[in-house]
């Protein structure tokens, strides 16, 4: 599966500060210090409708990692899944009446697109869950081999009790975790488990579903956390600098994802730093696909909408926080952005040598996006009102919002 276009990201002068992250399994700061090459892997999306604005805030907020890793210098390995085969996507197109296979395609197509024009850095490895099963299929007769997972009718479930460091990345108590596996797409309640939370690895062919060669498993489909764990070590290997994903992923998705993978290897930790975006709200409700109360990306795109307003409204917010989306939210950054526009479009002006250090100290301290607007906001009013004449102020404005925040003026 091929990802999107690159935009090119301007050469600023200098060098960034390292990442300050929150690490959701410790619940604080830590500063993360690649090699030459980090590492990072993003859960992607169940393409059966794409893109809402509470995707576009989880990719923005990894997207910003990727841009100040870029300023140390540093080359990034980004990698991304599309979960293009799953419950949710199967059940959407059964009801719209569509071939599951055409209806993934065309979201994943979508996704795309509006990935491009909101000028979000590509993974370099864009892999879907389907063309992963070769490659999940050994790792689950491994954990079975292993005495780490069981069968069920059929079905083989990894056994959470085997990982002695399962639940060090969500830090939540059981009853918690049982009722977010229930509303997560776990399956709690399900007699004959070891473990009410264990999870499944190899679901085995039902009626009128797809399946696949799973070998000694028997025909079926994989998991969802099995997926992105296969994927994971195959292109990253294990002690990768940041899983990240959206908040409603720490558990179960991440906490199981760690745990196959440790038990898998006997190494420990699958990541070292978990981080999580918030969530996007809409009419006071967690903008989601059940409910409905969607914003897409392409809709706006549709209406008019500058993808560049777009994404300073995404970044007028803290990546971790959660908030609510609205007309007004979007009618502010498109006036912030004509307000840059207008200042960058002099031929000369106010000094930027502190404002590149004030925007990337901002986004080093945890992703500081709000803190680093607040900053091109100060040398906009500034140049808007008083202009200044060093020739080269505007431009280097322009890189850096372009560099560090993926704005183009």
């Amino acid at each position: 599966m091929h990802a999107w276009p690159a935009s090119e990201v301007p050469a600023l002068p200098g060098k960034g500060r390292d990442l300050r992250i929150h690490d959701t399994a410790t619940g604080g700061r830590i500063t993360l210090d690649p090699g030459p090459v980090a590492r990072i892997y993003v859960c992607g999306i169940t393409p059966y409708d794409a893109t809402h604005m509470g995707h576009a805030a989880t990719y923005n907020a990894f997207d910003l990692v990727q841009r100040v890793w870029l300023d140390t210098k540093r080359q990034v390995h980004y990698v991304q899944n599309v979960t293009d085969v799953d419950d949710p996507l199967l059940e959407r197109a059964v009801r719209d009446g569509q071939d599951w296979t055409e209806l993934a395609e065309r979201e994943t197509a979508l996704f795309r697109e509006d990935m491009t024009a909101l000028r979000m850095l590509p993974p370099k490895h864009y892999i879907g869950a389907v063309e992963a099963i070769p490659g999940i299929v050994p790792l689950v007769e491994r954990l079975r081999d292993a005495g780490a997972a069981y069968e069920l009718d059929g079905d083989v479930y990894f056994s959470v009790e085997t990982d002695p460091h399962f639940g060090e990345v969500s830090n939540l108590d059981a009853e918690a975790m049982r009722l977010l596996s229930a509303e997560r797409g776990g399956d709690p309640e399900r007699p004959g488990k070891k473990n009410p939370l264990d999870p499944m690895l190899w679901m085995a062919a039902r009626e009128g579903e797809p399946s696949w060669d799973g070998a000694s498993l028997g025909a079926g489909r994989p998991g969802w956390h099995i997926e992105c764990v296969a994927i994971a070590l195959d292109h990253l290997g294990m002690g990768f600098d940041v899983q990240g994903g959206g908040s409603d992923l720490a558990f179960p998705h991440h906490e199981m994802g760690a745990s196959h993978a440790q038990v898998l290897t006997g190494e420990h930790p699958f990541a070292q730093a978990y981080v999580h975006a918030g969530m996007v709200a809409l009419g006071g409700e967690k903008m989601s696909k059940s409910r409905g109360n969607l914003v897409f990306v392409s809709a706006l795109r549709r209406d008019g909408v500058d993808p560049a307003a777009i994404r300073l409204a995404l970044l007028s917010h803290h990546y971790r926080s959660d908030w609510e989306w609205t007309d007004q939210v979007l009618a502010d950054a498109v006036e912030r952005l004509a307000r840059w526009r207008s200042a960058v479009s002099r031929p000369d002006g106010l000094s930027a040598d502190a404002l590149v250090d004030e925007v990337r100290e901002a986004l080093a301290d945890d992703l500081d996006a709000p803190a680093a607007l607040a900053a091109v906001d100060r040398w906009a009013e500034r140049q808007n009102a008083e202009g200044g004449t060093d020739e080269g102020a505007p431009g280097l404005v322009s890189r850096t919002v372009d560099a560090l925040l993926g704005v183009a003026l």
